[in-house]
C-alpha cells in the first residue's frame, strides 16, 4: 500500500499566510517605500545587530533591473516547502547579509552598486553527457519555476524565513546528464575585482569563492537554484542572478552568483573550508552539538524580530537528508 507521509516542515493549512496578504504586504511595502525605524525596534531587533536602516527607501535597499524573464515573476507556490515561522519581513532580508567578495559587514546593499546580472552566462562542464555554456535566462526558460518557503541559517546563529523562487538541483542534472563517475559538484562565482572591492582587497583569500556538494546532496528533492526571492527576481545582495540554497547546512555553503558548475569524481575544495579546516567542514550540516564553531549553536536568533528558537539538527529538514550521511 502506498502511504502518502508529511513533510516534517509542512504546517496545518489554517497556520499558512494567505496568498492574497503575503501579496498584499508585499504590495504596502512597495507603495510606502519603506518601514519606519520605530516599527523595527518595536520588533526587537537592535542596532548593529540587525542591519537597521533609517529613513532607505525599498528601492534604495532592493535594486531591481527588468530582465527578459522578469515577467516569469512571481512563480507559483509550491504548498510542499512551508514553514513553522512567519516568514522574515523582506527589508530586513534584504539589508543584513554575508556576501565577502563586497563587504565583510552586514550592508551589504551599499556595496554592490558596480554589480551587473545581465549579461551573464553559467557554464556546465566536467563529467557530465551535455556541458553547455548557457544565457542566465536561457536556462531559466528551459525550466519550471516555482516558490518554495525555506528556513535560512548562518553559521553565526542566526536565521530567517525566506520564499526563494528557482527550480531545484535535480532539474538542472537531467539536463548536463553527470556521468557515473561523477562524485561531486564544484560551483564557482564570479571573479570581478572591480565590482567586489573585497576581491581587490584581501587577496589572500582562495577568490573565486568555491562550493561543493556531493552527488547524492545535488539530487536531493530540497536541493534548489534560487534566481527570485519575494516573488521577483534576486537583487545582488542575495546573490543574482542565481544562487544555490541548501536549506540544512549552514548558509556559507549556499554559495551566491553561481558562475560555473562542474562535475567531478574528486571532492572540491571550497571558499570556507580552504581557509579554516577544522571550523568550517565540507559537509557543514547544522547541529545544535556543533563544538567545532566559534558560535554557540544551540539556539538561533530571528533577524528582524530578535526571537530566539532552538536549533534543530538538520534544520528540521532530518527526515529527508539524515539519510544521505549514514
Amino acid at each position: 500500500m502506498f502511504i502518502r507521509r508529511k513533510k516534517t516542515w509542512n504546517i496545518p493549512e489554517r497556520e499558512a499566510v494567505p496568498e492574497e496578504v503575503y501579496l498584499g504586504r508585499r504590495r504596502f511595502l512597495s507603495n510606502t517605500g519603506y518601514l519606519s525605524l520605530g516599527a523595527l525596534m518595536l520588533s526587537g531587533a537592535g542596532a548593529g545587530i540587525f542591519g537597521l536602516f533609517e529613513g532607505e527607501k525599498k528601492e534604495d535597499i532592493i535594486k531591481l533591473a527588468r530582465t527578459t524573464t522578469s515577467g516569469l515573476y512571481p512563480a507559483k507556490r509550491n504548498l510542499i516547502y512551508s514553514l513553522d515561522r512567519p516568514l522574515t519581513d523582506e527589508l530586513t532580508a534584504a539589508s543584513y547579509n554575508n556576501f565577502y567578495e563586497f563587504t565583510t559587514g552586514k550592508d551589504v546593499w551599499k556595496h554592490v552598486k558596480a554589480f551587473k546580472a545581465r549579461p551573464w552566462t553559467i557554464e556546465i562542464t566536467g563529467l557530465v553527457e551535455k556541458p553547455k555554456t548557457y544565457d542566465i535566462d536561457e536556462l531559466i526558460r528551459k525550466v519550471a519555476l516555482e516558490e518554495r518557503l525555506y528556513r535560512h541559517r548562518c553559521v553565526e546563529a542566526w536565521a530567517m524565513a525566506v520564499p526563494w523562487t528557482g527550480f531545484p538541483m535535480r532539474e538542472l542534472l537531467k539536463i548536463s546528464r553527470p556521468l557515473s563517475s561523477a562524485k561531486f559538484v564544484r560551483m564557482s562565482a564570479f571573479m570581478n575585482p572591480e565590482w567586489a572591492s573585497g576581491q581587490s582587497q584581501r587577496l589572500w583569500q582562495p577568490w573565486p569563492y568555491e562550493e561543493g556538494l556531493t552527488m547524492e546532496e545535488a539530487a536531493s528533492e530540497l536541493t534548489f537554484l534560487a534566481t527570485g526571492i519575494y516573488g521577483h527576481e534576486l537583487p545582488a545582495q542575495h546573490g543574482a542572478p542565481m544562487r544555490l540554497v541548501v536549506p540544512w547546512k549552514y548558509g556559507f555553503k549556499s554559495i551566491k552568483s553561481i558562475m560555473r558548475i562542474e562535475f567531478t569524481d574528486s571532492r572540491p575544495k571550497t571558499f570556507w573550508n580552504t581557509l579554516n579546516p577544522e571550523e568550517y567542514g565540507f559537509t557543514s550540516n547544522i547541529d545544535p552539538d556543533d563544538k567545532r564553531q566559534r558560535w554557540p549553536q544551540k539556539t538561533e536568533k530571528m533577524i528582524g524580530t530578535g526571537e530566539l528558537r532552538q536549533t534543530v539538527l538538520y534544520n528540521g529538514y532530518g527526515e529527508h537528508v539524515a539519510a544521505i550521511y549514514k
